[in-house]
């Protein structure tokens, strides 16, 4: 089972990797570094087709690295 566990992590970890570098910059720059957080926070820009999937497909292996990394390290 721990096998099984740790296989799932290393391609969670290369899923997510790609997820990640397939994702525009939301922002460029100096000013993009201080108002680029403000904006996506309170929902200005709103992503729309790939970077949609991309964005939640982002969250979901990211939290899905942390259950199977937390099982690794503590469960087994």
């Amino acid at each position: 089972m721990e096998a099984f566990v740790n296989i799932l992590l290393i391609i969670n970890s290369i899923v997510l990797i790609v997820f990640v570098l397939l994702q525009t910059g939301k922002s460029a720059g100096l000013s993009g570094a201080i108002s680029g957080g403000a904006e996506q926070l309170f929902g200005k820009q709103k992503a729309r087709g790939l970077d949609l999937v991309l964005h939640r497909g982002t969250i979901i292996t990211g939290v899905l690295f942390f259950v199977l990394a937390f099982l690794s390290g503590y469960v087994f």
